[in-house]
C-alpha cells in the first residue's frame, strides 16, 4: 500500500468535504475564514485505517496508551490504538477540568501518545498531557491529522502532524469577516449559523 503523502492527505479532506470555507468561531472564540472537519473523512473506517497507519509511522517507538482530548478524535485515536497494538482512551470535561471517566486508568511508567484530529491552540492536548503525567505516564508526543497551529505551543513534547495548515485567526472584536457582515457559523453548535455580530 502506498504511503499516504501531503497532497493525498489534503486531496482526501477536499474530496469528502472537509475543509469548509466562510466565517467560523472555533472553540477559543476566534474567527477564522477555514474550517476542517476530518469526521468526514473519518466515518469511513478503511479511511480511517489509512490515516492511522501514517499517524502512527510518525512515532516507531512502542506505546501503551492513546489518548484522545476531544470527541472529535476518538475515533482517529481508536485507529491508531489498533495500528500500535496500545489501549484507546479518551478524556471528559467535569465543571471544565479535563478527567478519565469510565473506569480508564493510565499506570506509573506507561507510555501515552495523545492523538488530535485537528491541533489548533493546542490547549486541550496539553491538559491532556498534564493529565496523564499526573498518573506518572511517559508523553511519547502529540499525533494529528492537521496541525493548524501557529507559533510556539508549549507543549513541551514532539508535536507530529500529517499536513501543516496554518490557521488566520481573528479577534471577534477585530473581524474581517465580521465587518463584511458575513454570516458567523459555530460548528458543532445545535444552531450552526449565528446571524449578526454576537
Amino acid at each position: 500500500m502506498s504511503k499516504l503523502g501531503k497532497f493525498d492527505v489534503v486531496g482526501l479532506l477536499q474530496e469528502h468535504g472537509a475543509i469548509l470555507n466562510g466565517h467560523f468561531q472555533i472553540p477559543s472564540g476566534f474567527h477564522t475564514q477555514t474550517y476542517i472537519q476530518p469526521s468526514l473523512v473519518l466515518q469511513y473506517p478503511h479511511l480511517a485505517q489509512k490515516v492511522a497507519k501514517e499517524m502512527a509511522a510518525k512515532f516507531p517507538q512502542e506505546i501503551n496508551v492513546v489518548i484522545s482530548p476531544s470527541v472529535g478524535s476518538m475515533s482517529i485515536g481508536q485507529e491508531v490504538a489498533r495500528v500500535k497494538k496500545a489501549r484507546s482512551i479518551f478524556t471528559e470535561k467535569i465543571n471544565g477540568v479535563m478527567v478519565l471517566k469510565r473506569d480508564f486508568k493510565i499506570s506509573e511508567g506507561e507510555r501515552v501518545l495523545v492523538v488530535d484530529d485537528v491541533l489548533n491552540s493546542g490547549r486541550m492536548c496539553g491538559e491532556a498531557i498534564n493529565l496523564a503525567r499526573g498518573y506518572g505516564a511517559k508523553v511519547i508526543g502529540v499525533a494529528a491529522i492537521v496541525d493548524r497551529s501557529t507559533g510556539d505551543l508549549t507543549l513541551n513534547v514532539p508535536v507530529r502532524g500529517l499536513i501543516s495548515y496554518p490557521l488566520q485567526l481573528f479577534p471577534p472584536d477585530n473581524c474581517p469577516l465580521c465587518r463584511q457582515k458575513l454570516p458567523l457559523t459555530i460548528p458543532g453548535s445545535s444552531a450552526h449559523h449565528v446571524h449578526g455580530q454576537e
